[in-house]
This record gives C-alpha cells, sequence and structure tokens, in this order.
C-alpha cells in the first residue's frame, strides 16, 4: 500500500482522533518562551507545563503533525534518511494510557492503517540504569512480544547495551534489542546525568524499518543491528514514557505518568513504500524534477548534492515564512549557512552561478499550501529575501572560492587562512571545513577561534557589560535600531491610539522585538503607514536631542514613558526631530541613542506581527541594508 505524505498525515491524524485524541496545531518554528534553543525541534517542546502536571486545555489526549527543525543534523544530510526540516506525528496522553495502550496504538497504525510488513519492523526498549535508579522495561517487551506473536512473529530479545557492543554482536535472530540510557532515555538534555532540576524523562521504546535491499557497510562495523547508521535500519518512531524528573535526591515519579510520541512523517512514508530513501518521497518529488531539468544532471549520479540542496532550500522556505531572515546571529545564521551551503552545491551541478534559488522553494510552496497556507501568503517576502541574500553572497563567492583554492594548493589550510575567508569573503567556518574537507585538508580550528576571538575583542566597545532598555549591546546598529524602536512607537500611537505604549522589548544588532498594549491584530496597512512614519523621520536626517527634566514634570507635559516608577526623581528625554522643529518622537530614556538619523543605515521593516500575551502585541523589525 504505497501512500504520499498527505495521505499518511491524515490517516494518522484521524487515527488518533478516533481513540478520542484532540488535534492540537503545529507550534512556530521559533519556540516562544524559550530562550535554551534556536529552534522547534520536537513536538513536546511547547507541551512541557502539561506533562509537568498543569493542565490541557483541550484535555488529556492530544495528536498533531509539528514542523520541526534541528540545526544539529546539518552535516548530516546527504544520506537517505536525514533532513533539518521535517514534520513530526504526535500524540501524548497526559496522565491518561500508558504503554499498554500506547505500543499497540503505533504498532497497528503502522501494520493495519498503511500497510507496513509488521517482519520488516524491529523495536528497542531501554535495559535499565543502575545509577539513575531506574530498571529495565520489562513492561514494553512483553506488549511487544504479545504484538508480534500476534501476527505470527516470534520476537527474540537480544542485549546490546551499545551502538559498539552492537556492531560487535550483530542481530542475534532478534527483533526486542535491549540499549542502554544512551539511546532508550528520553529527556531534552539526554542521559539521566546531564538533566537538570526538574526536568522531566523517561525510558523510550523507538521502532526501526529493515530496508533488505540495503548492503550492511562495514566501515559502521563488523555486523548490522537497529542503530547501525549502515542506512539498512531507519528508526520512524518514537514512543517515551515519560514518568520521572530529576530532584535534589535523585529520580522520582512525575505526579502523573505520560505517553510522547513522535514519528518522522517523511520517514514513515518512506517505509510505507518500502524506500530507504526520504528524498524518493511526494514531497520533493516536483522540485527534484525541477532540478534535474535545469542542471542536466540525474539524481541518482549526484544524490548528496541534490539531497543538501532540497533539504536546506525546503528548510528556507519555512523559516522565511515564519519570519526569520538571513544574519549573523542566531536563527539568522542558519537560515544563512542553508541557503548560502545551498547555493555552492547548485553551482557544482549547474557549472556557473545565477540567481535562481527563488526557484527551488516554489515546488515546497505548491505542496504544503493547503497544510501550511503560510507559506503561499509570504511567497512574495520568500522570493524577495532569498534573492537578495543570494546576490549578495555571489558577489564574493567566486572571488572567496579562488582564494580558498590558492590557500589549498599548499596543501593545508591553518585558522588564520579560515578567519581571513570568513571576514573577506563571507564563508562561514563550516563551508570552508566542507570544502577542506572534500580535498582531505585538515583546519586547525583552535587557532581560528583564536584569531576570531582577538577580532571581537578589538571590535568591542568601551561600554561593555550590561545594557539599558533591554539592548543586547552598545553597538552602532544596536543603537540605531534602539532609536528607530522610539519612532515605531511613535508611529504606533499615532495609528493606533494613545492606549498604546511599551510593554516590553529586545533589540540587537540583527532586529527590534517590541512589545505594546494593544488589544487586537494591527492589520498590514496600519504597519505600512508605521514603516513610512519611521523611513521618513530616517530620509530626513533628524536630530536626537537629550533633555535633562524632572520626572514629574516630564510626564505632565506629555512625555510618553512606560516602567515611570523605575526612573529616579530627574531623567532623560530623547526628542527626534527635523529642521522645520517637527518631533516624530518625545520618549523617557535611559539611552544609548545615536546623535543623527542620518546614522540610521537601511530601511525599517516591520516583518511580523502577532499577540504576545493578554491585550499585548509584539511586533519584531529590522533595518534592511
Amino acid at each position: 500500500m504505497f501512500m504520499n505524505l498527505k495521505d499518511v498525515r491524515k490517516k494518522y491524524i484521524i487515527y488518533l482522533e478516533k481513540k478520542d485524541h484532540k488535534k492540537i496545531p503545529s507550534s512556530s518554528l521559533v519556540p516562544e518562551n524559550d530562550p535554551t534553543t534556536l529552534f522547534t525541534g520536537s513536538g513536546m517542546q511547547s507541551l512541557i507545563p502539561y506533562l509537568l502536571g498543569e493542565k490541557h486545555p483541550m484535555g488529556n489526549r492530544l495528536v498533531n503533525s509539528q514542523k520541526c527543525f534541528r540545526a544539529e543534523d546539518i552535516e548530516e544530510v546527504g544520506d537517505n534518511r536525514h533532513t533539518t526540516f521535517f514534520e513530526m506525528l504526535g500524540n501524548w496522553s497526559l496522565g491518561e494510557y500508558f504503554k499498554e495502550e500506547q505500543l499497540p496504538y503505533f504498532f497497528h497504525f503502522l501494520v493495519d492503517e498503511i500497510g507496513i510488513d509488521p517482519n520488516r519492523l524491529y523495536v528497542t526498549v531501554f535495559s535499565g540504569d543502575e545509577k539513575a535508579g531506574v530498571g529495565k522495561d520489562t513492561e514494553s517487551i512483553a506488549i511487544w512480544k504479545q504484538l508480534f506473536a500476534d501476527k505470527g512473529i516470534m520476537a527474540e530479545v537480544v542485549e546490546l547495551e551499545t551502538e559498539k557492543r552492537g556492531g560487535e554482536l550483530g542481530m542475534q535472530g532478534g527483533r526486542i534489542f535491549a540499549y542502554g540510557s544512551k539511546k532508550n532515555w528520553w529527556s531534552r538534555s539526554g542521559v539521566p546525568e546531564n538533566m537538570p532540576l526538574g526536568e522531566p524523562g523517561g525510558p523510550d521504546s523507538e521502532v526501526f524499518y529493515e530496508f533488505v535491499s540495503i548492503e550492511h557497510d562495514e566501515k559502521f562495523g563488523k555486523h548490522c543491528h537497529p542503530n547501525c547508521d549502515c542506512g539498512r535500519f531507519m528508526e520512524i518512531g518514537n514512543n517515551v514514557f515519560m514518568e520521572y524528573v530529576r530532584t535534589k535526591e535523585g529520580f522520582e515519579k512525575l505526579p502523573q505518568r505520560n505517553v510522547d510520541f513522535g514519528g518522522g512523517l517523511e520517514r514513515i512514508t518512506a517505509a510505507s513504500e518500502n524506500n530507504p530513501d526520504v528524498f524518493q518521497v511526494d514531497v520533493f518529488r516536483e522540485t527534484l524534477l525541477w532540478m534535474e531539468k535545469n542542471t542536466s544532471k540525474t539524481y541518482e549520479e549526484n544524490k548528496r548534492a541534490f539531497r543538501i540542496i532540497l533539504d536546506h532550500m525546503r528548510a528556507v522556505t519555512f523559516m522565511i515564512a515564519q519570519g526569520i531572515f538571513p544574519s549573523n546571529t542566531g536563527q539568522g545564521y542558519i537560515l544563512r549557512r542553508l541557503l548560502r551551503r545551498s547555493i555552492r552545491f547548485w553551482d557544482s551541478l549547474k557549472g556557473e552561478g545565477e540567481n535562481e534559488m527563488y526557484q527551488i522553494t516554489l515546488g515546497f510552496q505548491n505542496y504544503y499550501k493547503e497544510m501550511y497556507p503560510e507559506i503561499l501568503q509570504e511567497k512574495e517576502r520568500i522570493i524577495d529575501e532569498i534573492e537578495k541574500e543570494e546576490k549578495k553572497f555571489r558577489k564574493t563567492l567566486e572571488k572567496g572560492l579562488k582564494e580558498f583554492e590558492k590557500i589549498a594548493r599548499r596543501g593545508e589550510v591553518n585558522g588564520k587562512d579560515a578567519f581571513v575567508l570568513f571576514s573577506t569573503y563571507g564563508f562561514p567556518m563550516e563551508m570552508t571545513e566542507e570544502l577542506a574537507f572534500e580535498r582531505n585538508i585538515e583546519i586547525d580550528r583552535d587557532q581560528y577561534e583564536k584569531e576570531f576571538e582577538e577580532h571581537r575583542n578589538l571590535s568591542r566597545t568601551a561600554s561593555s557589560g550590561t545594557f539599558k532598555g533591554g539592548l543586547a549591546d552598545s553597538s552602532e546598529q544596536t543603537t540605531a535600531l534602539h532609536t528607530v524602536t522610539h519612532l515605531m512607537l511613535a508611529g504606533l500611537r499615532m495609528y493606533l491610539g494613545d492606549h498604546v505604549h511599551q510593554a516590553g522589548s529586545n533589540i540587537t544588532a540583527e532586529r527590534t522585538r517590541f512589545d505594546f498594549t494593544h488589544p487586537e491584530k494591527v492589520s498590514r496597512e496600519i504597519l505600512d503607514k508605521v514603516e513610512a512614519y519611521v523611513n521618513t523621520a530616517i530620509q530626513k536626517g533628524c536630530r536626537v536631542r537629550v533633555e535633562d527634566m524632572d520626572k514629574e514634570e516630564a510626564r505632565l507635559s506629555g512625555v510618553e514613558g512606560s516602567f515611570w516608577e523605575k526612573y529616579p526623581d530627574r531623567v532623560h528625554v530623547y526628542s527626534v526631530e527635523d529642521e522645520e522643529g517637527k518631533i516624530y518622537s518625545r520618549e523617557l530614556c535611559g539611552g544609548p541613542h545615536v546623535d543623527s538619523t542620518v546614522a540610521i543605515r537601511g530601511i525599517f521593516r516591520i516583518v511580523k506581527e502577532q499577540s504576545s500575551s493578554a491585550g499585548v502585541r509584539r511586533v519584531k523589525a529590522i533595518l534592511e541594508i
């Protein structure tokens, strides 16, 4: 029974809804209120409070398909199964059912709903952790034995403990394999000893599909086993039994036993087709054919380059649609790295550089338009951002590649060379390492880090330390964005009303994130007017002057301000005004600011507007250079 991605997703949701699960929407790729991670990498991230005992408004049985991105897998992309962006099918029990219901749910979905041959399924369980005081998962073993027996399959248990041991001993006729906490324990922090206080976790049971057409490669171990990396086995789902929490006393039982299941949609679809290559599933088909036509190269003969481009450009499509833009820090850096890596591999296929990377995203926009309509709604922005970044990178790419080849002819690339390629030609260290790896050349990363640190120290201003007003630092660009944020607030108050006040801000060199009081969504029309207001003040070259005033006098004179109680009796009031004396902004503030809007480089753009909390909206804005 061959099925496409959409069929598998739909069947899964309906299957769990029939078992009284409520469908919840996919969270954003950018986690809300979670500074510990750049991206949403699993469906459970937004559900942590409920896994710890808080009541979910939709009940105790939940299901969804979650958009995920894992930056740690960038270097893995190129094989038959790894992608950075993927959808994760998920279902949760918040204190209701447990192992005896969950394992049959997933097994019967695979076998009975989408027609996967049970003879090709193998499972792993937790072998126990003496230090953590958690024993072997004998319950899951018994359940799996019965499920396989019901299909006429004898399921023997094999103790492997580690991947290394698996490579030494192999399958040994087993179907159920017991591994230790490095493989079959799940928490956001990994193995039990790495879990911080208050972190939930528990043993898990993974399900693998065997592609018998793939021969074992002994470079991954003498023998094959489910956790082998040769590609014969592909993990398609993980049942996490979250029943422990780390405390000062050790591991204690949570108030409720939870199930957290996650299954890779692309991988499950590939298994349903008995095709070991996830890049052959239907979501990639239109784009893959377009790439073959426009490069005159075949996928079969250029799999690694095709796979990297297909994966990275799909991720780029979703990132930009969610308000992430190319930059040198955070999520923007990952986006830039994906796009620039794609450009290099595209050129290796095509042989010449052209500004056409945006066309690779069109197939994905078409495919996901129903499930994720924001992809199509943001079509113009996606195209625009990719075109701008590609043009920017191509200006230095050719020169940088020539410089790299000149360096590589010496037979070595030292850390200083790598830093010059980064600082002068815009090559991320990862790209230089990849080019060097292709030529069997090692790079002294320690020397590169030393060069980078020296450069950063020279670039720092004298005013390092703690900065005021939500500013990440006192660099020129951050300071400019601080002044721009004042202008934006003035524009919001002009077009929305005097009820608008600041409710919080976070300003970096890359963007300003600003919360303000307002009860409803702000239309794009109003946001465009605010943009025009700010850009007019920038283009006029307004001066920024500061007055020292009595706080009460400032308040009574109509100076805009929030958090008045935090300021001393004497305050600074910053005004932005043009040569004719028109005041664009007048606000209480602790600084710093530019002296004139002449110093503000770029066009002001509001790239995202959303709810922050009840009665508070949030905007993200940038200066587009």
